[in-house]
């Protein structure tokens, strides 16, 4: 069943998705996320019913305390594993795929989460599990941003009154790319340590955030969601579409050569298309040389009551359009 969010879009919205957006002039053409050539053997389509994840608690919190517990948790097919910077979520089942899916899909992936801080101190503070996709150790190498990559998602938004009853973001869908830049290096030891700056190798995440403004907190006659971009060029987020329907959506990112990041959503399971495009960045700043993976972020209030908005994903897939070296293959026959 779905159940339709507030469609008022405001003159205020549009401009702010207009603020967002990098003239073409300052581009090379986006690329639409599932262009090219789909790589084999990584990515899932969770079809195997036997699909299982081992969780190996207590899970990592590196990003609050520095603790990162290990050893991690993995997925039984080696495809997917837990972020050593924040853990896994709670819950992470295979269901049956819900009405409206991809035809012949049976199997999704249920994520879900109540305590997504530090294990046994609830904070009541908003924090966030990863589940990262096993893309740069399955093939032993990073993805150039000369091969042009993209990933798509399939994201199924259950019915409004389900949701988590808090307002700020509910789930990500995000890259983890890298760069040169000028980055901070201790060295020394003790009293002798210091930090220096100098050129390295930076690890970024952009991606889209669904966000929601609950009436309980807004006070306004209905319930709002929509897409967040992370992010323009100062490092700044920013409002991207209106989400006005629950059921299946499909988002997108992609990387051109230039390094800018491409976005893209729109409800439904079909392949994206020209016209589903949001917006167009550098991220901080920073033009893209390398695609590590992708991975989704499962948010909750953190207060051992609350439960997450129990999102499902499914046949996530990552794309090239230029692929290099010793990389299988499958050819996208819908382009």
């Amino acid at each position: 069943m779905r159940i339709s969010f507030s469609r008022i879009m405001t003159a205020a919205t549009t401009l702010v998705i207009a603020a967002g957006a990098v003239s073409n002039a300052e581009a090379q053409r986006p690329v639409v996320p599932g262009m090219g050539s789909e790589i084999v053997g990584v990515a899932d389509d969770f079809e195997d019913e036997k699909w299982g994840y081992i969780p190996r608690d207590p899970k990592s919190t590196e990003d609050i305390d520095e603790n990162q517990r290990g050893p991690m948790g993995r997925s039984t097919n080696g495809r997917w594993y837990e972020g050593i910077k924040r853990g896994h979520p709670d819950i992470v089942k295979r269901v049956s795929t819900p009405s409206g899916g991809l035809p012949g899909s049976t199997g999704s992936l249920l994520l879900k989460s109540l305590r997504t801080g530090i294990p046994g101190q609830p904070s009541g503070k908003m924090h966030q599990d990863d589940f990262v996709a096993n893309v740069q150790y399955r093939l032993k190498r990073t993805i150039n941003v000369s091969e042009a990559p993209s990933v798509t998602t399939r994201l199924y938004l259950p019915p409004v009154d389900t949701w988590e009853n808090r307002s700020g973001p509910h789930f990500g869908f995000r890259l983890a790319l890298e760069t040169t830049a000028m980055t901070d290096k201790e060295v020394g030891v003790g009293i002798f340590k210091r930090t220096k700056r100098e050129m390295g190798n930076e690890v970024y995440w952009p991606g889209l955030f669904v966000e929601f403004e609950s009436k309980s907190d807004s006070g306004k006659d209905a319930d709002f969601a929509y897409l967040r971009v992370r992010s323009n060029q100062r490092g700044g987020d920013f409002r991207g579409p209106q989400i006005t329907t629950t059921g299946w959506w499909t988002l997108g990112m992609s990387v051109t050569p230039d390094g800018m990041v491409h976005y893209y959503a729109s409800p439904g399971v079909d392949e994206l298309t020209e016209a589903d495009y949001i917006t167009s960045q550098f991220p901080y700043d920073y033009r893209c040389e390398r695609f590590r993976t992708f991975f989704y972020n499962v948010c909750s209030a953190d207060d051992d009551r609350r439960w997450s908005t129990a999102f499902i994903v499914d046949d996530p897939k990552v794309y090239v359009v230029r692929p290099q070296g010793q990389m299988a293959t499958r050819s996208n026959n819908r382009r």
